[in-house]
Formats: C-alpha cells, sequence, structure tokens
C-alpha cells in the first residue's frame, strides 16, 4: 500500500511541476536570436504615451497642427509669386544669412551658434524643405508666426521682414541653400 502511494505522490509532484513549467513557458517568450530583418530596436515602441522627447514632442506639434487643422486664415491657399530665377534666390540667400543662418545655419541643418543655445534646437531646413509638408502656406506661416504658440524660440518675422521677402527666403531655400557667387 505504501509504494502505491508513493508512486501516486511523486506522480503528482511531477505532473504539478511539470504544469508550472508549461505554464511558465506560455508566458515567457523564448529567447530570440538576432534578427537582420527585424532587430530588437525596431520591435519596441519607439514613442508612445508619455514616451516621446520633449524636444521631439514640439517638433511634432506644429507639423500635427498643420496636418489636423490647416494653417491660420491669414495663410491659407498662400503662394509664392516670386519668379524663379538667380535674383529672387541671391536677394533671398542674403536675407535667410542676415536673418536664419545664425540659428539654422548657412546649410540649413542646424549649425548655427546661437541655435546651440535653444531647446528644443532649431529646425533642420536642409532636410525639412525636402519633405512634403513643406508646401508655401506652411512654410509662410511657420516663419511668420514663428514658434511662440508650440513653446520654441523660433521668432516671429511677419513684423521684420515683408511678405515678399519671406517668399525670397523660401526661394533660397527650395534652391537648396546655395553658396553665394564669388566676387
Amino acid at each position: 500500500m505504501r509504494a502505491p502511494l508513493q508512486t501516486l505522490l511523486v506522480t503528482a509532484f511531477l505532473m504539478s511541476v511539470s504544469l508550472a513549467s508549461l505554464s511558465q513557458d506560455q508566458q515567457t517568450p523564448p529567447p530570440r536570436s538576432f534578427d537582420y530583418w527585424q532587430p530588437d530596436w525596431m520591435v519596441r515602441e519607439l514613442w508612445g504615451p508619455g514616451t516621446m522627447p520633449k524636444g521631439m514632442m514640439v517638433r511634432l506639434l506644429r507639423h500635427t497642427t498643420y496636418m489636423q487643422y490647416g494653417v491660420p486664415k491669414e495663410y491659407q491657399g498662400a503662394k509664392s509669386n516670386m519668379p524663379s530665377g538667380s535674383e529672387t534666390i541671391t536677394a533671398g540667400g542674403e536675407l535667410y544669412a542676415n536673418h536664419c543662418a545664425g540659428c539654422h545655419g548657412s546649410d540649413g541643418m542646424g549649425g548655427g551658434d546661437p541655435g546651440r543655445a535653444v531647446s528644443p534646437s532649431p529646425a533642420l531646413l536642409g532636410y525639412m524643405i525636402q519633405r512634403p509638408i513643406s508646401v508655401d502656406e506652411y512654410l509662410l506661416w511657420a516663419i511668420s508666426d514663428g514658434g511662440k504658440q508650440f513653446e520654441t524660440d523660433m521668432p516671429s518675422f511677419k513684423n521684420k521682414l515683408s511678405r515678399q521677402e519671406i517668399w525670397r527666403v523660401i526661394a533660397y531655400m527650395r534652391a537648396g541653400f546655395p553658396s553665394p557667387p564669388a566676387r
């Protein structure tokens, strides 16, 4: 009688151990080997509620506002009427050098010294100007109103530059931030 009871207890113990390991296996995924098509840094959630860095959140706020609500009425449907050509681009380059390059850098990639002291850092215009969001009304709005409503240090230029001057700056940026011709 004793042997069957021991056998029964041992069997029950082994079954509980195997059930515990079975349920443990279901809760923990097996270890992954390196996957060249989907490395671990791509598997994790990059930005979720509360995980986006403040600088990135501020940058995306203007873009999100534009995508959901458009631009303020005074900029809706705005289109540049500046003639394309070297005179417009040269004039825009001079305006850019005097008003923008300090923060955004001469090539639009944020290399200006004053721009290194602000957070979030200035927009990378050399990159952004090539994106589909960089339509006339969006650029006019961003330059004219600046970043006050989005809590950035981008100044407003609507009281410093005329609309025609802002269009010249935009033409210069669209031309790829060319260096001024040698004199």
